[in-house]
C-alpha cells in the first residue's frame, strides 16, 4: 500500500512541479510519476536531514516540490536536446 501512496504522491508533487517548470520534455506521464517519486523522496530525505520539519507536516510537501523541480531541471540539462517525434 505504501508503493501506491507513492506513486499518487509522486504524481501530484510531478504534476505541480511542471506547472512551476512549464515546457517541453521529453518524457512522458511515467516519466513525471518517476521524477516526482524520486523528487519527493530526494526533498523529504533533505529537508527531514537536516532538521526542518518531522514526517506529516505541510512543510514536507513543499520540499517534495522543491526536490522534484531540482530532478525535473536536472533531466532537463542531462538531455537538452531530446525532441518528440
Amino acid at each position: 500500500m505504501d508503493i501506491l501512496l507513492w506513486i499518487v504522491f509522486g504524481l501530484v508533487v510531478g504534476i505541480v512541479a511542471k506547472f512551476i517548470m512549464p515546457g517541453h520534455d521529453p518524457g512522458g506521464i511515467i516519466l513525471t510519476i518517476v521524477l516526482g517519486i524520486v523528487g519527493a523522496m530526494l526533498g523529504g530525505w533533505v529537508g527531514r536531514a537536516l532538521g526542518l520539519y518531522s514526517e506529516g507536516e505541510a512543510a514536507g510537501f513543499l520540499m517534495a516540490v522543491v526536490g522534484a523541480v531540482i530532478v525535473l531541471a536536472l533531466y532537463r540539462l542531462v538531455l537538452p536536446g531530446r525532441t518528440r517525434v
